[in-house]
Parts: structure tokens; sequence; C-alpha cells
């Protein structure tokens, strides 16, 4: 069942997502060769404490930590640890708070020092899906023309959509229906309403859409290696289009 926001539902996600989206611009700014994702799971959850927030993802289905940290080849639910990061690195960091009741949830991929043109070019390209689909969250278009923005987006740049996990609706709950896949054929799907609230995530990898979890149940890889980036935001559908509620960075 798809759970209707009223305006001032809405609202009050505002206060939620800007903790999220003022937390990811910190994490932002502190990532550089040598400083460990531990190191950023402990600003995380400072972050998070001075803002009266709870962080949502621990004790997630007994996740362990607060922040989402899957450099390079891992595509999401990485966990974070005191290996030091290294310039040519790609980070993509998931955070998630509630506050006042409510969710906000976001994530974004982060160049570590000098990259290359690849995995560059691999970030460019899924922030540029992730507003594609965003442009389409207007009432009267279907779920399909945001899934499909991002699939049709990524594949003419040669790049592959991850299948086995999608964005969802938030509110009250981290995940609510809709499940926001990032394929699929547009006009297609459940029509979008005013009062939806959605967390649209691309997770794209530069090669194959294949992913494996590893032995620690939770980090999710590419099965060839290849690098994976991740980007989202957390959507209101309006009257007037889609309001992007963890909209700063």
């Amino acid at each position: 069942m798809i759970i209707l926001k009223s305006r001032r539902e809405i609202d009050r996600m505002k206060a939620a997502c800007s903790i999220v989206a003022e937390v990811l611009e910190g994490l932002r700014s502190l990532v550089c060769p040598g400083v460990t994702t531990f190191d950023l799971e402990r600003f995380a959850s400072a972050e998070a404490f001075k803002h009266k927030a709870t962080c949502a993802f621990r004790g997630y289905h007994k996740y362990p930590s607060s922040l989402c940290c899957s450099p390079n080849d891992q595509v999401v639910h990485g966990l974070p640890n005191k290996k030091p990061l290294k310039s040519g690195d790609i980070l993509s960091l998931d955070f998630c708070v509630v506050y006042d009741d409510l969710y906000g949830d976001a994530a974004i991929t982060i160049p570590v020092g000098d990259v290359s043109d690849a995995a560059k070019n691999l970030i460019s390209a899924t922030e540029e899906s992730l507003y594609a689909a965003i442009k389409m969250a207007v009432p009267g278009n279907r779920l399909g023309d945001v899934s499909s923005a991002v699939q049709t987006l990524v594949e003419s740049k040669g790049y592959s959509v991850v299948r086995d996990f999608v964005g969802h609706g938030i509110g009250r709950s981290l995940h609510e229906d809709p499940q926001i896949p990032n394929y699929g054929l547009a006009g297609k799907g459940v029509k979008l309403k005013p009062g939806m609230v959605l967390a649209i995530e691309p997770m794209i990898n530069e090669k194959s859409h294949e992913v494996a979890v590893l032995d620690d149940n939770w980090t999710v890889v590419t099965c060839d290696g290849g690098l994976s980036a991740h980007f989202e935001h957390t959507v209101a559908i309006t009257e007037n289009g889609p309001e992007i509620l963890t909209r700063i960075f």
C-alpha cells in the first residue's frame, strides 16, 4: 500500500532530510587519501547525535553501522572499517536518519584524490541519471517513466543498471511501497500522485549488472570487479512537480 503524505508531513520530513544532506556535505569535505571509513562513520554518528536525530541504518535488520561506505567495486551496504582510502578510489556513502518520527535518506559517490577518467565518467553518469529520473516524478506519470529514465541514460553511455536492489517509498518507515527499480518500461506501473515520497537511488555498474553479497552478509559487490556508483535523493511528488527534500549538495 502506498501511503500519501500531507503537505504538513512533507514539510516535517524536510527536517530529517536536511540533516542527512548536511551530514553528507560534511562527509564530502572529509573524504581524502588516508581517511578511513571508520572515521567517516564516527563523524556521521556524532553529527546525527548533535541534531537529536537517530541513525536509521544502525540496527536495521541488524546492520551494525550508522553509515554505508562502499568503495570501488562495492555497490551498497559496505561496512565501515579502518583501512585508509587511497587516491584513485571512489566511495559511495549512504546515510539515513529518523527525526520527528519521519525518515530522510540520500547517497552520494565521491572521488578520492585523483581518479581516472573512467571513474569520473561513471560518477557523472550515475548522478545525471538520478536527476533524469527525478524530472519524471510528476503527477500523472507512471513509475516506469522514472525507472526508464535511469536505464535509458546509463545504458546509452555503456553502463549497466543494478537489478537486485531498488529504490523505495519513504516516510514513517525507511522502506515503504512502492519499490522503484532503476530499469523498466515508460508508461507502465503505478500512476504517480501528489503526496508520494520516493527515495530514488540509481546504482550503476561500470560493467555487468551482476552483483553478489560478501560473507559479511551485507556488502554487495560487482561480480566482475568493475566500479559501481550510487546517488540518491528523497523526493516528494507535488502538484508543482518533484521537490527534492534532501537537496543541499
